[in-house]
């Protein structure tokens, strides 16, 4: 698939089945988030552009590099709040821009219900964080609005796919590369992902 990214990584495999384990606690579920979503994030960020800069060793001056562009990290509320201190440890100076969307159980569109980004954009590349792609339609909703508010480089981080939620996203942006750890079979009936992991933020938060 064109700009879906499946990462092959054995320590990423290894997590992820303990986080799919139904045995798994909240405590130890939220671990595993953070520390697949770090993982993952160090393999989305492999064309980060950077800008030369001289720095100074105990030794000598040399010249070495720094981050060139505003990095901004965008967990689709609330399960991607978990995802969020895996991947800024790995890049503390990143702005964390909060978008709440959530599915109609009914209906499984998006309705969205939280929108702080500031009214200027500032941000050149954006990190969307959700654990699950299921639908598509959250995703696809977040996607319109950083593209509204004018960032030009998105990319999805998320955990596990589905291939319903794959298409739709790449239907209505086929520009946006999706870095996974795993792409599953199927939704149910109830929008779920087949065989997943349940509800993540259920999951994470100890709550349904």
């Amino acid at each position: 698939m064109k700009d879906v990214f499946i990462s092959e990584h054995p320590l990423i495999k290894h997590k992820l089945s303990k986080l799919r384990d139904k045995s798994t606690e909240p405590k130890k579920f939220r671990e595993l988030i953070r520390e697949i979503s770090r993982l993952l994030a160090y393999e989305a960020t492999g064309d980060l552009l950077l800008s030369p800069i001289e720095i100074e060793t105990p030794l000598e001056k040399m010249g070495g590099c720094e981050l060139k562009e505003k990095i901004g990290l965008v967990p689709i509320l609330r399960a991607g709040l978990g995802m969020v201190e895996g991947v800024w440890e790995l890049m503390p100076s990143a702005e964390v821009l909060h978008i709440g969307i959530y599915r109609d159980e009914e209906t499984l569109n998006p309705i969205e219900y939280y929108n702080k980004l500031p009214v200027e954009p500032h941000i050149a590349v954006c990190l969307i964080l959700d654990p699950m792609l299921a639908t598509g339609g959250s995703a696809v909703a977040t996607i319109d609005i950083l593209k509204r508010w004018g960032v030009k480089h998105i990319k999805f981080v998320g955990i596990i796919a589905a291939p319903e939620g794959i298409e739709l996203v790449h239907s209505k942006h086929p520009d946006i590369p999706l870095h996974l750890a795993a792409v599953d079979d199927h939704l149910n009936d109830i929008g779920y992902i087949v065989p997943g992991l349940g509800d993540a933020g259920d999951r994470q938060f100890g709550t349904g």
